[in-house]
């Protein structure tokens, strides 16, 4: 049983976590302010991707908007497996997307899947968030989100800022880019890992909740009960990895 007290002194210890949080929160804000100090790094590559309109450029993702929000999507050519942490990540941007885009922000999913491919799982999902194709690109490899065989086979790749086994050749994270106004195009941050968290709006609900993450499965991280949002009660099983399998009766 959790500890049960009477409102007073319920009260009284609420006002005590409220001073932790204001903390808290300056805290974040401090933490903002150095993401956003970080320097730039000039863009010298041509970045190309495949999308339902053609060949397009790094610089057409902005949409006649200064700054470019990427999620990189686990996807890789013949990958049919989908990965439930980049659904649950598109899934956030969707209910924020007239927001952002209202706010100078274009929003994007980038993943090394053929095209074709890709807008089979943007349909099937019902995503609004433009999704486009970075294979045979550098793009997924520069930014630290796709591994060469050769780097899988050594059990050595940089990833998440160090040198790791990533243990499969696509993995996810988040990018953002600048674009003034001579056309210039800056790369101005990354996270991977654990640091997508911070996009990931349901984990504050799911904080203050009694059951907290909740998260007892196999493997105590999201893949134990997040799936894609149309096989909810449809079985099916996560790996370790987040990819998906639906169960051999379902057709996705």
């Amino acid at each position: 049983m959790h500890r049960v007290v009477s409102r007073e002194q319920w009260i009284a210890e609420r006002q005590k976590l409220l001073a932790q949080e204001k903390a808290f929160t300056r805290q974040r804000d401090a933490l903002g302010e150095l993401r956003r100090a970080l320097p730039w790094v000039r863009l010298e590559k041509n970045y190309q991707f495949d999308s339902p309109q053609g060949r397009v450029s790094l610089a057409d993702l902005f949409r006649d908007r200064s700054q470019l929000f990427v999620q990189h999507v686990m996807q890789g050519p013949n990958q049919p497996l989908q990965c439930v942490g980049c659904a649950l990540g598109v899934d956030h941007l969707e209910s924020i997307l007239p927001h952002l885009e209202n706010h100078d922000v274009s929003v994007v999913a980038i993943a090394r899947a053929t095209m074709p491919e890709l807008t089979t799982l943007r349909d099937r999902m019902g995503w609004r968030v433009p999704f486009y194709s970075s294979f045979g690109s550098d793009f997924n490899y520069d930014f630290g989100v796709s591994f060469k065989p050769e780097e899988m086979a050594a059990g050595r790749a940089y990833y998440n800022y160090g040198y790791c086994d990533p243990g499969i050749e696509d993995i996810s994270g988040n990018s953002v880019f600048y674009k003034d106004e001579s056309g210039a195009i800056f790369h101005t941050y990354s996270n991977y890992a654990r640091g997508g968290e911070d996009f990931l709006g349901i984990y504050r609900i799911l904080e203050v909740t009694p059951k907290g993450r909740n998260e007892q499965g196999p493997y105590h991280s999201l893949t134990d009960w997040v799936r894609p949002n149309n096989m909810y009660g449809k079985g099916g099983e996560v790996a370790p990895n987040g990819r998906f399998t639906p169960p051999v009766s379902c057709c996705m």
